[in-house]
């Protein structure tokens, strides 16, 4: 008999589905016929899991003594003997009690896979072996019940079962997974939105690898040689060519498999700004560079490996893309190649990827019709061509006993002419036919070894030949001149249309416009000066790069924009056809320039008109909320001064508690708009310390009613690093608004507990609660959330608390209560050297099952 296969639902947490999951797939292959049987299924009263078992074979479980009580685990024996053909074991990294078959449960489940059975089992991310520590470091909760991880990759099938934070909370709060004494625990605590998207992520990740194995299986097992292309920083060469595409998806496929990862393509012209890229086809690669995440970058460099590679470790790349030669074999005379040379010359820090593609080997065409200037190869090559290339036709042609002829001999020798014109361009193609008109008359026109001609026909060939040699010169030196000339101009139209494109978008950052200047022109730095008038210092407004230059007359190249601001450029002297080019970067920084300033001067009028709207909301505070109360203690004290009545020990005894009631208000309130004026001149200086909680939190809750919070400080709560008295104003606060909102009679609840390095405090209530759209709103200074009265306060004790949260290096948020309400959630950090105890974080008993 063989061995049984193994289906595994894997979820991030529990109470997304797996379960549920495991039994559907148990109906779907009853109704199919399948000897289907349940082992064993942890419902943990949920009462839609439940319903879900019925129709279900059960096998019954054994019971296990163990410490005076019972305890029940899957009886293997019993499932072996059933033999059926699937069986259903829940919570794979269960532990067994002492004194059953096995220490694990996934023990119990290899004996089943060994006698034949396949398995269908359920566990969560948390409980491999291998993410303890990572769960621990997100949760602040150890995992004592494990599963090695080979035991799951082993399975034949995982299935992900996956649901979003946000659902997983709804789904508790509506109490389909756990009791409502717990929700309120599990929900502050393991089951929190942070923790959740961490585990989620675990998770997908950890599948995501597990089905690379099986594809790589897959491959194998049939033979698979071609490139599947399934999956840091990743620079990729672009020459303008078709193949740039293909670079571009190939480095976004790379950048997929690991997060944050960037990709930055590259085009580097030459520095007379030549080009052999199609205008167009570059713009279609910006944009697609662009829509994968990316950013596109045109560099200056004459020497294009060592640019590339320049430009990859000045952002710290660690890989470059780059695309297979589309240069035919004859054409690798000329140099090895760029990729060859980048590959050579990276080094052990950069990994260099040579990408293959449709257009390999298929030819670049031949230099000239590209449009490129020629270089220092094709000038030496026409040299060598025009000098040495007459002088071994001449040899060949003396070696033959019967030659050509003088028409052909003519023809052979201005053939090579038109070669080294076209190579070397005018001089090699004139030395070409000087040479020529010397060797064809010294050894191939009668008389032979003189330079004399008697035959005027020879003589009109050879002036002829040297006059088509001349012609055929020019033209090709003017062609390369044109191509040169229009070359640039589109290069030029290229750098224009960024600018004009970043007009458009709107970029307003100065650093990065300068940033692009540097790059265009290979420059060191790349400073913008700039003063008040012409017997003003020059300040600068903004630089790039090393060591930037204080004055104009300092740079190797400085463009004036007006009369008071200049672009100054230090690393090498531009040729004067550049600063065109120049002008219009000078002119698109002055524009940048201003835009920032008038965005900072928007800025600034926003918060003058805030500042206003605070000083009117003030005002109003003042004529209203204040007034209240010292129009009571004015009618209590005038009251107790009149002579007119005699009052009762009762009636002045109310009298008085009038005004120390009305004088406490003020106090409170003046208090608020001190310390709201305070956080807003950035005055509020705390002197952290390190305290226990239960130090000053039960000091914050005299200014409530008694019997109107339940207090739950554990005593294992680790110290927390905040300034006490900043600590007992926002508690306070905080504690107030909450009770003032809870209905009736019934109390808040202020609990703490510990997560990592953090400390929380949260403050329940079970009043009306806050809509998502508004719980940012009612930390606005002067917000009174619905129908609060007029005399409820003048808005300012959340602004307040978490002013003083946030200087004291914490938190304070809001969150809606499972049930109904509000929670305050105040996070803390907690004071090093102290280890939080391993029982203070609360967990639901399925999590460590």
């Amino acid at each position: 008999m063989g061995r049984g296969t193994l289906r595994i639902y894997l979820g991030a947490a529990p109470g997304v589905g797996k379960t549920y999951a495991m039994l559907a797939e148990a109906h779907r292959r009853v109704e199919r016929g399948t000897d289907c049987v349940v082992a064993l299924v942890e419902h943990h009263d949920r009462p839609r899991t439940e319903v879900m078992l019925h129709g279900l074979e059960q096998i019954p479980r054994s019971e296990i003594d163990y410490r005076s009580a019972v305890f029940t685990e899957m009886d293997v024996d019993a499932v072996l003997e059933r033999a059926p053909a699937v069986a259903l074991v829940d919570e794979l990294a269960h532990s067994n009690v002492p004194g059953s078959r096995n220490a694990k449960r996934w023990q119990d489940v290899e004996e089943l896979l060994k006698a034949g059975i396949d398995v269908i089992s359920t566990v969560n991310i948390q409980h491999l072996e291998s993410l303890g520590d990572v769960v621990e470091s997100i949760t602040g909760v150890r995992q004592q019940e494990t599963v090695p991880d080979e035991v799951v990759r082993r399975a034949d099938q995982i299935e992900l079962v996956d649901m979003s934070p946000q659902a997983l909370r709804r789904r508790m709060a509506h109490g389909n997974i756990y009791q409502p004494d717990k929700l309120d625990a599990a929900l502050s605590n393991y089951f929190r939105p942070g923790n959740l998207t961490a585990l989620r992520e675990l998770a997908l990740l950890w599948t995501a690898d597990r089905v690379d194995e099986y594809l790589q299986q897959y491959r194998g097992e049939h033979n698979i040689r071609t490139t599947w292309q399934a999956r840091e920083r990743i620079v990729v060469g672009l020459t303008g060519g078709p193949e740039g595409r293909t670079l571009i998806r190939r480095a976004s496929r790379m950048a997929a498999k690991s997060s944050g990862s960037e990709i930055l393509a590259v085009y580097i012209a030459r520095s007379d700004g030549l080009t052999s890229a199609s205008p167009k086809e570059l713009a279609v690669q910006r944009t697609l560079v662009e829509d994968v995440g990316g950013t596109f970058h045109h560099v200056i460099g004459d020497d294009i490996p060592a640019a590339l590679l320049e430009f990859a470790r000045g952002v710290n790349a660690t890989q470059i893309v780059l695309g297979s030669s589309r240069r035919k074999t004859w054409q690798y005379i000329y140099g090895p190649g760029v990729g060859a040379t980048v590959a050579r010359e990276s080094g052990p820090d950069l990994d260099v990827h040579i990408v293959t593609h449709e257009e390999v080997a298929k030819g670049r065409g031949l230099p000239i019709a590209r449009g490129a200037r020629l270089g220092r190869a094709r000038i030496v090559s026409g040299w060598l061509v025009g000098v040495a290339g007459p002088v071994l036709l001449s040899l060949l042609l003396l070696s033959l006993e019967n030659g050509p002829g003088l028409a052909n001999d003519v023809l052979l020798f201005l053939f090579l002419t038109v070669v080294a014109a076209l190579l070397g361009g005018l001089r090699p193609a004139l030395a070409s036919a000087a040479v020529g008109t010397l060797l064809l008359n010294y050894w191939f026109t009668p008389p032979t070894h003189t330079l004399t001609v008697q035959d005027p026909e020879n003589f009109v060939a050879i002036v002829i030949f040297f006059a088509v040699a001349v012609a055929v010169s020019s033209v090709v030196d003017l062609a390369a001149r044109r191509t040169h000339q229009a070359a640039r101009l589109r290069a030029e139209s290229e750098i224009l249309s960024f600018l004009a494109g970043s007009v458009l978008r709107g970029e307003t950052a100065l650093d990065a416009l300068l940033e692009r200047v540097r790059e265009t022109f290979a420059m060191e730095s790349v400073a913008l000066l700039e003063r008040a008038s012409d017997v003003d210092p020059w300040t600068c407004a903004g630089f790039v790069g090393p060591a930037p230059v204080a004055r104009p007359d300092d740079a190797d190249v400085d463009m004036p924009v007006g009369d008071n601001m200049a672009l100054a450029l230090s690393g090498r002297v531009l040729p004067a056809e550049d600063r065109r080019v120049l002008g219009a970067f000078a002119a698109q920084a002055a524009v940048v320039l201003d835009r920032q300033r008038l965005v900072s001067e928007a800025d600034r009028a926003r918060r003058l008109a805030e500042g206003n709207r605070i000083r009117t909301a003030l005002l109003a505070a003042v004529s209203h909320d204040l007034r209240t109360p010292l129009a009571g203690i004015k009618a209590a004290v005038s009251s107790l001064r009149s002579d007119d009545v005699a009052w009762s020990p009762e009636d002045e005894a109310e009298l008085l508690e009038g005004i120390e009631d009305g004088a406490d208000r003020l106090d409170h309130l003046v208090g608020n708009l001190l310390d709201m004026s305070r956080l807003q001149t950035g005055t509020v200086t705390p002197l952290i310390r390190e305290i226990d909680l239960d130090e000053v939190v039960p000091m914050a809750l005299g200014g409530v009613p008694e019997g109107s919070v339940d207090l739950d400080i554990p005593e294992t709560l680790p110290m927390v690093a905040v300034d006490p008295g900043l600590l007992e104003r926002v508690v306070a606060n905080v504690v107030e608004n909450a009770v003032k909102y809870s209905p009736g009679g019934e109390p808040i609840a202020v609990a703490a507990s510990a997560l990592g390095e953090r400390v929380e405090l949260r403050v329940v209530d079970r009043g009306r609660g806050v809509p998502d759209e508004a719980k940012e709103r009612i930390f606005e200074p002067f917000q009174r959330y619905g129908d609060a009265p007029r005399g409820a306060g003048v808005g300012l004790g959340l602004a307040v608390s978490r002013g003083f949260a946030e200087a004291m290096g914490g938190t304070l948020d809001a969150e809606d209560t499972p049930g109904g309400g509000l929670t305050m959630i105040l996070t803390l950090t907690a004071a090093p050297g102290r280890e939080p105890a391993q029982d203070r974080a609360v967990l639901p008993a399925e999590a460590t099952s």
